[in-house]
């Protein structure tokens, strides 16, 4: 109930001021979820091609499988910790998705703004929640100062790679389908 008064507050605010039919609320929740998946995919894949050189190592959901699912050695795992990794990132991409579909403040800003700007403080947050919780909470690992600054750079990739694609694809961008197009210097 409460998303649904939250979705027909965004839709008075946008200057509608018909009531929002069942329909196009679930329209518009379904397209928030899917511009997450879409997002959360994406950033995932940045993300993990941009730690995975640095680092050279897989994710912290190696440690995870190996601790807690098949046990063994962390790197054993490769395929089952960057499955995880993007099951995480896409799930993460979802909440973000929909969460950026429901915050109305600063509207009169382009939604690619929001979303770079938006994206890069969910990313610190989620960065800052793997450490804490997952990595020093589940795992029992402490990363030294330099993999720590690259873990929380990581996440802000994925934070401005999410951001920028759900922006570019949310309500208020006249056309996700158009190209941009660039101002000639002749």
């Amino acid at each position: 109930m409460i998303l649904v008064d939250r979705l027909r507050s965004l839709s008075e605010t946008e200057g509608h001021t018909e009531d929002v039919d069942e329909h196009s609320r679930e329209e518009h929740i379904a397209d928030a979820v899917v511009r997450g998946v879409q997002g959360g995919f994406v950033a995932t894949l940045i993300m993990t091609a941009f730690r995975l050189p640095l680092l050279r190592s897989l994710p912290p959901s190696a440690n995870f499988w190996s601790q807690y699912v098949a046990g063994g050695d962390p790197d054993d795992h490769s395929i089952a910790a960057l499955a995880l990794h993007l099951l995480y990132g896409i799930s993460s991409g979802v909440i973000f998705g929909v969460l950026f579909s429901l915050y109305d403040a600063g509207r009169s800003i382009e939604p690619e703004q929001r979303g770079l700007v938006w994206g890069s403080i969910y990313g610190l947050a989620l960065s800052a929640f793997g450490v804490q919780v997952v990595l020093q909470g589940l795992l029992d690992i402490r990363l030294e100062a330099d993999e720590l600054a690259l873990f929380h750079v990581g996440h802000l990739v994925y934070g401005l790679s999410l951001g920028a694609w759900v922006g570019s694809r949310t309500e208020g961008v006249e056309d996700p389908e158009r190209e941009y197009e660039y101002a000639g210097g002749n």
